[in-house]
């Protein structure tokens, strides 16, 4: 698992094409990439998978579902995914869910790699954004001691988040090297890279905010991660957290094509009244839940592209078979995405719209809460 620090990225048409001398620098690291995934998927897929359970991971109920059941949209690694909804509590989680190896697999190339530089700009240009969250926290601290962001990434958000807090040493915890390059490049005072319920009791105490920026989702024990939190955290200081809403009603309407499913790195979606009964017995008391302000306005244009995307021949990766794309592949690729831009267009207007009552009709992708530990040590 690597960097989670923005969510889910927004595809956009502007990905269909990249400039030559891009094109041929990543055809040449995909070429050399290409012998190590064809070996690890000569034996298939499923050595990448769990066996299925049959009970929720959340609350143990045996009374199952299968809410989804899908593909990898965004890069088309091989492999089918499903998800599965508790009917007592509501948790949707991956199921069967990825191996330590499978981890590894579907996330290779993704944050990091051939995916660095193309989520780099992403999260790069999402400062109104990071400014908003840590903005949350301002009613009830005004000058937090000390902040770990996990899942932090390259950090973007900490050094956006200096701007509202400007006294405050933001540190960053994350599984991939780029927190330590956020920290030789001064967005973090310290960069950890590690686990974090691993980490946590070396840090006992030493927070008075930590953040959890979309990054729950990609937990293999959501659990877990929130009782390092309250580890981290000093008597009486904030646990902030925002996360995909499974309860959205555009996970229904678009099904599959919904960004925030997210498969398969996200293995485990909770909805708020899940997320605040967890976090009443471990003590904390939830301050403030929004449903409108986290939510991010990109669902029918992601939806209009990720379908383009699924029709449109792809750009060649080193997980696919066959030969690279040729010229007449790259062409129709382009004038399908040229044809879809009115429909991109369209679908990126209605997305502004709805955003203005997203909240009210629950049509939010995303939900954030601030909870106060309790007081005792």
């Amino acid at each position: 698992m690597t960097t989670t620090e923005a969510g889910p990225p927004a595809p956009g048409p502007s990905a269909a094409r990249p400039s030559t001398g891009k094109a041929a620098a990543r055809a040449e690291r995909v070429a050399a990439l290409r012998p190590g995934y064809q070996a690890d998927l000569a034996d298939g897929t499923d050595r990448f998978f769990e066996p299925r359970r049959t009970d929720c991971p959340w609350c143990g109920s045996t009374l199952l579902r299968v809410r989804l059941r899908t593909r990898d949209l965004l890069q088309h690694k091989p492999g089918r995914f499903v998800l599965d909804a508790c009917r007592d509590c509501g948790h949707v989680f991956q199921n069967p869910r990825l191996t330590g190896a499978g981890l590894e697999f579907y996330y290779r190339d993704f944050y990091d790699g051939l995916g660095e530089q193309r989520l780099g700009g992403v999260f790069a240009t999402r400062a109104g954004v990071y400014r908003s969250r840590a903005r949350s926290v301002a009613p009830f601290t005004t000058a937090p001691s000390r902040w770990l962001d996990v899942g932090t990434g390259h950090g973007h958000f900490c050094e956006r988040a200096r701007e509202v807090f400007p006294d405050t040493p933001f540190d960053g915890l994350d599984l991939s090297e780029g927190v330590q390059l956020a920290e030789r490049e001064g967005r973090l005072a310290r960069g950890f890279r590690g686990s974090f319920a691993e980490l946590a009791p070396t840090m006992a105490g030493q927070y008075e905010v930590v953040s959890m920026f979309h990054y729950l989702e990609h937990s293999t024990d959501p659990a877990r991660e929130l009782a390092a939190a309250r580890e981290a955290l000093r008597p009486g200081g904030f646990l902030l957290i925002e996360v995909p809403d499974p309860q959205c009603r555009f996970a229904r309407l678009l099904g599959r094509w919904w960004l925030p499913w997210l498969q398969p790195q996200h293995l485990n979606l909770m909805p708020a009244a899940n997320l605040r009964r967890r976090l009443g017995e471990l003590g904390f008391d939830v301050v403030l839940e929004e449903h409108g302000e986290p939510h991010d306005p990109v669902d029918l244009l992601a939806a209009c592209w990720l379908l383009l995307d699924a029709v449109a021949p792809r750009e060649d990766a080193p997980w696919l078979p066959g030969a690279p794309p040729g010229r007449l592949r790259r062409l129709l690729r382009g004038a399908l995405f040229l044809v879809g831009a009115p429909v991109l267009l369209s679908a990126a207007v209605l997305d502004r719209l709805v955003a203005r009552f997203a909240g009210r009709a629950r049509l939010s992708n995303a939900y954030r809460l601030l909870a106060r530990r309790d007081a005792r040590g």
